[in-house]
């Protein structure tokens, strides 16, 4: 819309609307939002008459999800990447490099996820690729991509990490960066992938996420802003804002199908595709470790898997009830509404943590 009606501003002032990128970055979060309501009821309903027996339930899962979620079925993720990716389409500016970065990751990420999907249906097995062969393909994905960001990036910032709180502090890895922006990627992908157990427990974290970093992406693409927070100016980076806006409008309405009792599960159609979105932009914004820190909802859940798996191979023991960390509430007694919006609280108070990042330096 950017490059069709801004021209067309001087024959009718209105159009010079499309010019702002907080107009445009609304505009996305309103689109993705109606395009989920409008796609959203026949996708479930083709997604439901495809799938007969919905998504596979671990059998070692908490016995009530074997009573609560049978039947109810994924990819529901494909619903939310239509949206995001159409409603970006629609109102980012196309010829800025990172927005087809971060579109070309979300959609490979989500072709891995919707593949991953339809081998736990056709199995009905709650294992989908093998692991091996999944993260091969994701660590390929991500290294395509972070070799152009750093290509891409101007004054040679592509190869700095940055540290928070830290002012002006910048280590210049070179191409070493590389590998650690493919570890943020594929990490954050996961990571999301392991929070999403629960009905509504992985999208809202993620849509915090999401408005997070639109607002950092806003401020680091804006030399004003930058300087004045003495963060680092990465021209370009803005219209990630629009992308951002669009992945809360679609987690919104995805949210609206999603809620408890859910009508439909994300699947790692959405949630590989969402993780991996949030860790490029990090990258590009040069923020990885705040994205840490705003997404410490699912570093816990990661963390949790791996000092479980850790601990049962040195010493036989298991340190939680079940992981991930969501499952261990569960198995103590806690209602499933009661962890999600605990877990959602948590997310707004890291975010909030996260974002003051950005003036404590």
């Amino acid at each position: 819309m950017l490059n069709l009606l801004a021209p067309l501003s001087d024959q009718f002032q209105p159009f010079n609307l499309f010019r702002y990128l907080t107009f445009r970055t609304g505009g996305a979060l309103m689109t993705a939002l109606v395009f989920s309501f409008v796609l959203g009821p026949p996708v479930i309903a083709w997604l439901k008459s495809k799938q007969g027996e919905g998504q596979p339930i671990r059998l070692d899962g908490p016995e009530g999800h074997l009573i609560r979620k049978k039947g109810t079925p994924t990819m529901g993720g494909f619903l939310i990447l239509a949206a995001l990716i159409g409603s970006t389409l629609l109102w980012a500016e196309l010829t800025n490099v990172f927005v087809w970065v971060v579109l070309f990751v979300t959609a490979g990420f989500g072709v891995v996820g919707f593949f991953d999907d339809y081998r736990k249906l056709t199995k009905r097995s709650s294992a989908g690729i093998s692991g091996r062969r999944k993260l091969l393909v994701e660590i390929a994905i991500a290294a395509i991509a972070c070799v152009v960001i750093v290509a891409v990036t101007e004054d040679h910032a592509g190869t700095k990490f940055a540290v928070p709180f830290l002012k002006s502090v910048l280590f210049d890895l070179g191409w070493f960066i590389v590998p650690v922006a493919i570890f943020v990627v594929v990490g954050a992908s996961n990571a999301v992938n392991l929070t999403d157990g629960l009905d509504g427990l992985a999208i809202v974290p993620a849509m915090i996420a999401g408005a997070s970093f639109g607002l950092i992406a806003y401020l680091t693409g804006n030399l004003v802003f930058a300087n004045y927070l003495q963060i680092n100016h990465v021209p370009g980076t803005g219209e990630l804002a629009v992308f951002c806006g669009a992945l809360v409008g679609a987690g919104l309405g995805f949210l609206w199908y999603n809620a408890p009792p859910a009508m439909v599960f994300m699947g790692d159609t959405g949630s590989l595709a969402i993780g991996a979105a949030l860790g490029t932009i990090s990258v590009i914004t040069k923020n990885e470790i705040v994205l840490a820190i705003i997404g410490g909802v699912f570093v816990l859940e990661t963390v949790s898997v791996i000092v479980q798996v850790g601990s049962f191979k040195l010493t036989g023991k298991r340190v939680f009830r079940m992981a991930p960390i969501h499952h261990h509430f569960e198995k103590k007694g806690w209602q499933e509404p009661t962890i999600v919006i605990r877990f959602w609280i948590i997310a707004v108070i890291l975010a909030i943590i996260g974002l003051s990042t950005l003036k404590l330096r």
